[in-house]
């Protein structure tokens, strides 16, 4: 295998690979051309002697006219990589291409590698994914974990008046971002500045028509009204874009004010912990107390019940009796008697007979058997 025909690396021509290098190459080719035509007239074949070809005293040299061909060459060839070069762009994720044809809306364009038609049409790249942050009373310094921010400067934005002529300092940040890029672009001027007024407009709107604590105790709310007004409004102007969020990072009295108001909300707190401490025992011994009554109250209808079926009972037995009685009276007399006296001697520890003619009463039987008989005295 023969080696003549190659040669080293360091031999051969390096080709240019990009626009930037090419168009270095022509402007290099274009120098070259214009330092051969001036050299032309040096030494020659004929000694140094002048050209073969003279012109008239007066006139262009004879070969003006070949470079004047080769610059135009150069310069239509320069301006066609041009044209074919930025006929083509891209479109990265998360964006939205507005195309212009002849400064008019012609239709989005969508990620990618996309062809435009050369100066005829104009792209406008909107990113639609990336959240936006207004902030307003403070500015971030240093974001992160632990983030750093600045409020000197920026009292203005944060002091407003509540509803009961107090004075409020209030920080709140305003996420939004692109939903409509053909409105974005073209319906208002600055996006930006536009969201941030009306922001300030809608949030004092809302402070200005509550009261002091009201706003303080509600930020929820706040926030809520103030995103409904705030993309209410941004709507109406056709501004493109939507609101994410509403948030209220600080709300607190201005500084001067801030000691007595502190005092206010101690005493608040105070009295919010003593009337908690006052519910916790009416509601420990209340429901108690109502609970006892309720017992008595079922307990004396029970009673009552009770007594009330007792007596029944025994009116239903002493008119059963009664009948009875009609029907035999000696009869019946005498079984009551004796089933009286079955009931009653049991329980009779000692009897005694009375007579009229007796002084005393007389012990006349021990029906128990409880009494020990008297022990006899010894002699």
């Amino acid at each position: 295998m023969a080696y003549d025909d190659q040669q080293p690396p360091w031999g051969q021509k390096k080709r240019p690979s990009t626009p930037e290098e090419m168009l270095a190459a022509l402007l290099k080719k274009i120098k070259e051309t214009f330092e051969g035509s001036g050299g032309s007239g040096g030494s020659g074949g004929n000694g140094g002697g002048r050209n073969e070809r003279e012109t008239e005293p007066g006139g262009p040299p004879a070969n003006i006219g070949g470079s004047i061909v080769k610059v135009v060459t150069v310069v239509a060839v320069i301006f066609l990589i041009q044209i074919i070069y930025s006929s083509f762009y891209t479109i990265e994720p998360g964006e939205k291409g507005v195309v212009l044809r002849l400064g008019k809306f012609n239709k989005f364009a969508s990620s990618g590698l996309n062809f435009k038609i050369p100066l005829i049409d104009d792209v406008i790249k909107v990113d639609v994914e990336t959240v936006r942050k207004l902030e307003f009373g403070f500015r971030t310094r240093v974001p992160g974990q632990k983030s750093v921010f600045v409020k000197e400067g920026y009292d203005m934005e944060s002091l407003m008046l509540t509803g009961d002529k107090n004075v409020i300092d209030v920080e709140w940040i305003v996420q939004y971002k692109v939903q409509d890029p053909f409105l974005f672009v073209f319906k208002v001027g600055d996006v930006d500045q536009a969201v941030r007024d009306v922001s300030e407009m809608a949030i004092r709107t809302i402070v200005g028509n509550r009261d002091f604590d009201y706003v303080l105790g509600n930020r929820e709310i706040i926030e809520a009204g103030t995103a409904r007004m705030l993309q209410d409004s941004l709507n109406k102007y056709e501004s493109g874009v939507k609101v994410l969020t509403v948030k209220l990072q600080d709300v607190n009295p201005p500084e001067q004010v801030k000691p007595a108001f502190n005092e206010v909300n101690e005493a608040d707190q105070d009295m919010k912990r003593l009337v908690n401490e006052a519910e916790q025992t009416y509601n420990k011994l209340i429901p108690k107390a109502r609970g006892d009554a309720k017992k008595l109250l079922e307990e004396s209808h029970g009673y009552a019940i009770e007594r009330t079926n007792l007596a029944k009972g025994e009116t239903a037995r002493f008119l059963a009796v009664l009948e009875e009685y009609k029907k035999a009276e000696e009869v019946t007399r005498k079984r009551m008697y004796l089933e009286t006296m079955q009931k009653v001697l049991p329980t009779v520890t000692d009897i005694y007979v009375i007579d009229k003619g007796q002084q005393s009463i007389l012990p006349f039987l021990d029906l128990s058997g409880s009494r020990k008989p008297a022990s006899q005295p010894t002699n």
